[in-house]
């Protein structure tokens, strides 16, 4: 048995076996191989993604939008050594993470049509939205600084910034084995509820920070209703996620990777809460806190919508071919 499977280790040879068998044989080893990379590329490039949202942040709260005046060079260049201070830099760092990100995902839809006789049905498709939001999102990113920071399109380049994670984290999810229990269907309708109300919120919190809209209210009572709509938003998506862990807490045999998730997504949105008080308290006049709020914000969008694709695979196993 070990020399015909191992040949080469037992004095037995190769010469005899078709060239086409081989092939299909390593063929075959490669394809195994196959959802693992696409779950490892996935998961790295969300990470990628969370770090060049907080950069994002910070150029922003440093008023570094503009730091460099053209798109996609800076100062007509590919590394600006001459302009190069700390507002430059967060913007030439933030586009240059960008691009890596960019052409990772490249590689993700690409590896994924290549390979994908070994992976569900539904990944190389999943993996092009992750291509087209990344391409729609380099498009806003070059408008923002084309139209000098236009407040609806520096939203809509959070807004799309935020799905693009989103499904980077799906497919990372999905392509997982899990062993579906069937005891997590309850918990769906409030899991997306949630999610879609910290998703608004998100967009409620950029348009806040695209206008300065806490600044105008407190300097000049102009953008209130801005500003008040985020605070009033608070309610709904805290409600929603606080009644989604006490939920998930009653549910028996829930299984264990849905009752960590439950207790990361109330740890997450306490210090959510908290960070939002701080920065509201001190007027956004600590940049880091500023940026802490909404990288943690973001964090909180993602353990939600991974708890939300862990409870539909719950409910309905996903075909693993």
């Amino acid at each position: 048995m070990t020399e015909f499977l191992f040949p080469e280790r037992t004095g037995g040879t190769t010469q005899n076996l078709p060239r086409s068998w081989m092939a299909s044989f390593q063929t075959r080893d490669d394809d195994s191989k196959a959802p693992r990379q696409i779950q490892s590329l996935s998961q790295h490039l969300a990470l990628a993604t969370f770090i060049l949202m907080g950069i994002g942040s910070a150029t922003r709260v440093m008023n570094a939008g503009l730091a460099c005046p053209d798109w996609p060079l800076c100062y007509g260049q590919l590394i600006p050594s001459s302009q190069m201070n700390l507002q430059v830099f967060l913007e030439w760092f933030h586009r240059l993470d960008a691009s890596v990100v960019g052409f990772g995902t490249i590689a993700l839809a690409g590896l994924s049509w290549w390979k994908r006789a070994a992976l569900p049905k539904w990944t190389p498709w999943l993996c092009s939205l992750a291509l087209f939001l990344v391409v729609f999102q380099g498009i806003l990113g070059g408008l923002t600084v084309t139209e000098l920071l236009r407040f609806d399109i520096v939203t809509a380049h959070l807004g799309t910034a935020l799905l693009f994670f989103c499904t980077l984290l799906s497919i990372t999810v999905l392509i997982r084995p899990y062993d579906a229990l069937g005891t997590a269907q309850a918990l769906k309708p409030l899991s997306i509820a949630a999610v879609l109300l910290v998703y608004g919120q998100s967009l409620l919190g950029g348009v806040v920070a695209s206008r300065w809209a806490l600044h105008q209210c407190l300097g000049g009572d102009a953008l209130c209703q801005v500003m008040n709509s985020h605070i009033i938003g608070v309610f709904p998506a805290t409600i929603a996620s606080v009644a989604l862990v006490i939920w998930a807490k009653r549910t028996p045999c829930l299984s264990p990777l849905l009752r960590r998730l439950s207790v990361g997504v109330i740890l997450i949105l306490l210090s959510q809460v908290l960070l939002g008080i701080l920065a509201y308290k001190l007027r956004l006049q600590i940049e880091p806190l500023t940026v802490a709020h909404q990288s943690v914000g973001a964090m909180l969008l993602g353990i939600l919508v991974t708890f939300t694709l862990v409870v539909w695979r719950d409910s309905a196993p996903l075909k693993t071919t």
